[in-house]
């Protein structure tokens, strides 16, 4: 593993494993190395080895999930090969959480909401969704994506504000859930025939078996998307574009789809942009501006939820200079207390692109 400063194009450290680096996970405070049956706890400060995790469960994937936010640092990972157990482990006093059995079968995905306090899994199966509290590893939630067949679940992630979850597979249908507990302290409806069923169904549930009552309180989807294809790996994200929430899917033939998502009623997402992030730079560049709305001049000005965005120089958590050269130690107070939000535009590092065949003509965006 080799680990670069971006902005100043020097290397910062490089560690060598004794088997492949299936995945690599970190946030402002750990980064975490994952091999098939270990863990590496490397402190991003000077980059020193703080913990080595050995004898995990055969992790073929790379399965784990780290807590964006650097003031826990829990680190979730597969507890057993057999069954969907998840290992907690706290990244910053290095010491065991708790586990949680999540699933009867092996887990298949694991992701943290932005400030750690809840954890999202699925199994092999992909039919159900759980999430959990943090750290104390009880269930909050469960939520059925489908009963017909069995799915690899690709991608799932929480909204920002926690209020949404976004799993999506190999299927043509993207699943989102609404975080919600519904309470009985609704008006009394007027009685009809389909509401008396309904209580009636209800109260059935109470003498049937445990696992045929417990599909039926699942919750269902809040809102869907229908892609155009099927059986290809994609990318799920829950975002607020123009100060409105969107979802974005981007799938392995190279299209991003920005969907609208109805945060009160829900339903079947609508399609507002699509883009080609194979195709030439001018060509995208021109699909851009056409469905760009005039009102923003930047993405990054439309989800700032302060009036104004503050300079790099004084905006929490920023360096200039961030990251260490060898044996530099980077001070406590270039570290924030939280998770930080950057601008996208001043602060995401800039990405070249070379275009097949033209080794010599790069593109900065």
């Amino acid at each position: 593993m080799n680990v670069y400063h971006f902005k100043k194009g020097t290397e910062i450290c490089n560690y060598s494993y004794s088997s492949n680096i299936l995945s690599i996970r970190l946030n402002r405070q750990r980064l975490i190395v994952c091999l098939e049956e270990s863990i590496y706890i490397h402190n991003i400060k000077d980059m020193k080895l703080l913990k080595t995790i050995l004898d995990t469960p055969p992790n073929t994937t790379g399965l784990c999930a780290l807590s964006i936010n650097h003031a826990n640092s829990y680190l979730a990972y597969p507890g057993s090969a057999a069954s969907g157990e998840i290992a907690l482990y706290d990244g910053n006093t290095l010491k065991d959480a708790c586990t949680i059995a999540a699933h009867d079968g092996p887990l298949a995905a694991l992701t943290f909401n932005s400030t750690g306090s809840k954890l999202a899994s699925a199994s092999e199966k992909g039919t159900v969704i759980r999430v959990f509290s943090i750290p104390g590893g009880q269930k909050l939630y469960e939520f059925r994506r489908g009963m017909k067949r069995y799915v690899n679940i690709s991608s799932l992630v929480f909204s920002m504000d926690s209020q949404f979850l976004c799993a999506s597979s190999n299927t043509e249908t993207v699943h989102i859930f609404k975080l919600e507990h519904l309470t009985d302290s609704r008006p009394e409806e007027p009685p009809t025939w389909s509401g008396y069923m309904g209580k009636m169904f209800q109260a059935a549930t109470n003498y049937l078996p445990a696992q045929v009552s417990g599909m039926m309180n699942q919750d269902r989807a809040f809102a869907t998307v229908r892609l155009h294809i099927s059986g290809q790996r994609n990318i799920c994200a829950l975002s607020t574009i123009q100060k409105l929430p969107r979802l974005l899917v981007t799938t392995s033939d190279g299209h991003l789809y920005i969907y609208n998502l109805d945060p009160q009623d829900g339903g079947e997402c609508v399609l507002i942009k699509k883009h080609s992030l194979l195709g030439s730079g001018k060509m995208e560049e021109n699909k851009e501006n056409d469905l760009q709305s005039p009102l923003p001049q930047s993405y990054a000005a439309t989800v700032a939820r302060q009036s104004t965005v503050p300079s790099t120089s004084t905006m929490p958590g920023y360096s200039e200079d961030g990251g260490a050269l060898r044996g530099e130690v980077i001070p406590e107070h270039e570290f924030a207390t939280g998770p930080v939000c950057l601008d996208d535009e001043n602060e995401f590092p800039p990405i070249i692109l070379c275009r097949g065949g033209q080794p010599g003509k790069a593109r900065r965006s």
